[in-house]
């Protein structure tokens, strides 16, 4: 066993970035994320004691307030997991949580449909299907198709995907390339790097050392770590069925265009042997009717040579 958790375990992801005693690690993760943006002050968990009670929510911190140094408040999901159809399910939880802040009783009152900004940010550790995000770090907001301008702050969406995190050690200059190098490699490292250039990461070698957890925290984790292990053994299932399938398909359309194109190649092949042979039968019949060589050349396209072969 490493000597750090798995961050992205149900466990170890709820331990590092969904506890009371921990939250100044996310605090500082979100103002790196965030940076040049808002500066986070403050956390507040809603679900503060236990995973969520049904498969579908595992891998997600949601419910999150936060508070900025200016005084702005907004929700935070933090969501962990893979799971079929990512991006439509990102969605559905965000709009779940502005459905719960809309007063539907009171539709006639001013503020009914005021609700707080929901900032969704997902951790994908696993290679997303080609159609849904190709780059490490991808930014959804509400704005105008044509200007890019933002037409509003209520929901925001950030897709990290670490598998396209290349960034070694020595390349990881920003606070927030830290965050994510040490992430990614957290379970295989046997040292935290960064303590000395940035103080959080003390705080962060602390609480993911698996030598401090006690036994009750070790068997949570033990067994979160076996339902990760399980979900991405599910994944690369899933995935190399769907590369039997799309391999078992090329393979028969292969057959398929080879059987066309023989087809097709044997067909010109006959009628070129066919035509050949039909215009040497006519060079035949004009040098038995007496005409010379020169002439028969003439009349069928064939060389002089050609001609002198069938005498």
């Amino acid at each position: 066993m490493g000597k750090y958790i798995n961050p992205f375990t149900d466990w170890g992801f709820k331990r590092l970035f969904g506890q009371e005693f921990s939250k100044d690690l996310l605090i500082s993760f979100l103002n790196d994320l965030l940076v040049g943006e808002l500066k986070v002050k403050n956390v507040v968990f809603k679900d503060k004691e236990e995973l969520p009670s049904t498969k579908d929510q595992r891998g997600i911190i949601y419910d999150v307030y936060c508070e900025t140094d200016m005084g702005e408040r907004f929700i935070l999901e933090m969501q962990n997991r893979w799971q079929p159809n990512f991006l439509d399910r990102s969605i559905c939880y965000a709009c779940r949580s502005v459905l719960e802040q809309v007063d539907k009783g009171k539709k006639e009152r001013e503020n009914a449909y005021r609700f707080l900004p929901i900032y969704t940010v997902c951790f994908m550790n696993y290679m997303p299907d080609h159609e849904e995000l190709s780059k490490f770090r991808t930014d959804i907001v509400l704005a105008d198709k044509e200007s890019g301008e933002i037409a509003s702050n209520k929901l925001r969406f950030i897709y990290l995907v670490l598998p396209l995190f290349e960034k070694n050690v020595d390349e990881c200059v920003t606070d927030f390339d830290k965050w994510i190098y040490v992430l990614k490699h957290m379970e295989a490292l046997s040292r935290m790097p960064f303590t000395a250039q940035k103080e959080i990461f003390k705080q962060l070698e602390e609480y993911a050392d698996s030598h401090r957890l006690t036994r009750k925290e070790w068997e949570a984790y033990e067994n979160s770590l076996w339902i990760a292990r399980d979900n991405m053994a599910c994944m690369a299932a899933a995935e190399n069925a769907a590369k039997e399938k799309g391999m078992a398909e090329g393979r028969a359309e292969g057959r398929a265009e080879g059987m066309a194109e023989g087809m097709a190649e044997g067909m010109a092949k006959g009628m070129a042997e066919g035509k050949t042979k039909a215009i040497i039968e006519t060079a035949k019949r004009l040098l038995n009717m007496g005409l010379d060589i020169e002439q028969v050349a003439q009349g069928t396209g064939l060389s002089i040579e050609e001609v002198r072969k069938l005498l």
